[in-house]
């Protein structure tokens, strides 16, 4: 990764859902969530909302080249709400990602423990020693011989954890430039939008759900 160049997508930022407690947009795929190290990182998704919504609050993230649904804390008190229903895994999120080649069953778990590995950072590996316990699950929604569309589904949230996890299977993610390799690497971004999440309101206690349509 160190050839990388930063070259964020241009344009706005798509707003889901404001209230005076959060803030829901739709995050395009090449947009850093929060500032990277260097100047050259500093254009991001928390910046770029920082100008209509000056007490945005980061509440969780997504990967530079994941699009889709993320949710911002406009007080304390919601960012504090929020962390918390992530950190008791109360927040339901689906993703829909294009896997090469056809993933079975049509339904499944992968239970593989993550662990970054250090001599290739961000690359994050599994190991059954040291790693921190991870779970996803898959849902098939059509597959030929080529490549797999499918609803991820993590128990968990660790770091780059649906592209490990679908690499570990023998379909990574299209698209990924850590995890895939050959054909399938060679996309034009990576192949993985969080289409919907479900939380509870910090204020009121409503379950609310927010969905944005996957892009490919």
């Amino acid at each position: 990764m160190s050839d990388f160049v930063y070259a964020p997508p241009e344009g706005g930022v798509t707003v889901l859902h404001a209230d005076h407690e959060i803030l829901v947009v739709d995050k395009p795929s090449g947009l850093l969530s929060v500032p990277g190290r260097g100047e050259d990182r500093a254009d991001c998704l928390i910046a770029r909302l920082r100008g209509a919504f000056p007490t945005v609050l980061l509440v969780h993230r997504l990967d530079l080249d994941t699009s889709g649904v993320m949710v911002f804390a406009l007080t304390p008190h919601a960012q504090r709400h929020l962390g918390r229903q992530f950190e008791a895994r109360q927040v339901k999120k689906v993703y829909v990602a294009r896997l090469a080649g056809r993933l079975e069953p049509k339904t499944g778990r992968v239970d593989l423990p993550l662990i970054v590995d250090w001599p290739n950072r961000p690359r994050q590996k599994v190991d059954h020693d040291a790693g921190r316990p991870a779970q996803t699950d898959w849902r098939v929604i059509r597959a030929d011989d080529r490549e797999t569309r499918v609803r991820l589904m993590p128990v968990t949230g660790r770091s780059h954890q649906l592209r490990v996890h679908m690499a570990e299977t023998g379909h990574p993610i299209l698209g990924d430039p850590l995890y895939a390799s050959g054909a399938a690497a060679d996309h034009p971004r990576l192949m993985l939008h969080a289409e919907t999440l479900r939380l509870r309101h910090p204020d009121s206690g409503e379950v609310m759900g927010f969905s944005s349509p996957s892009p490919f």
